[in-house]
C-alpha cells in the first residue's frame, strides 16, 4: 500500500447526513466550492452519484465550463464517498485520474469528522500542488457555511 499524497482532516458540529448533503447538492456546492476570493470562479459537482455514474465540476459561467471530471466509485450515503478525478483532457487516459475518498464518520458530542484523501497525485506534481491549496480552503469553507450558515467573508458565494 502506498501512502495518501494528501489528507485533510476536520470535525464539524453537524450531523453525516449534512456533511452528505453538501457534497452531493448543486445547490450547496456552489455556496462553498470557491476561492476565498472574487477572481477565483464559483463551482458545482454534479452527478447522480450513483456507483459507475459520470462526475463534473463545473464553473458557474455562461459557458458552463468543466474542470474536473471523474466517475463515482463509490457511494454509501452518509458515510463515504469516493471518486475518480482527472482534468477533462485526460478523461479517456485512467492512468492520469487520481482518486478522492470522503470519508464522514460521527465522531462526539455533535460533531462529525470528515477525512478527504486524494491519492494517486505522484504522476502529476501540478495538480497536487493545486489541490494542496485547494482543499483546505474548500473544506474550511464547507465547515464555516454548515456550523454558521454563511462562507468565509471573501468567498463569492458570501457577498
Amino acid at each position: 500500500m502506498t501512502k495518501p499524497d494528501f489528507v485533510y482532516v476536520t470535525y464539524i458540529a453537524t450531523t453525516p447526513e449534512k456533511v452528505w448533503q453538501a457534497l452531493v447538492d448543486t445547490d450547496v456546492t456552489r455556496k462553498y466550492w470557491s476561492g476565498l476570493n472574487a477572481d477565483c470562479p464559483v463551482h458545482v459537482n454534479v452527478s447522480d452519484w450513483r456507483p459507475g455514474s459520470q462526475w463534473e465540476h463545473q464553473r458557474l459561467d455562461d459557458a458552463r465550463t468543466v474542470d474536473i471530471v471523474g466517475t463515482v466509485v463509490e457511494s454509501s450515503p452518509p458515510r463515504r464517498l469516493v471518486l475518480t478525478w482527472a482534468r477533462p483532457t485526460d478523461a479517456e487516459d485512467k492512468s492520469k485520474h487520481s482518486r478522492v475518498a470522503f470519508d464522514i464518520e460521527p465522531h462526539s458530542d455533535g460533531l462529525v469528522r470528515l477525512t478527504v484523501t486524494h491519492e494517486d497525485l505522484e504522476r502529476d506534481p501540478q495538480m497536487l500542488a493545486g489541490i494542496s491549496g485547494g482543499w483546505p480552503k474548500v473544506l474550511s469553507n464547507l465547515k464555516t457555511l454548515l456550523e454558521t450558515g454563511r462562507t468565509l467573508p471573501g468567498s463569492p458565494a458570501a457577498s
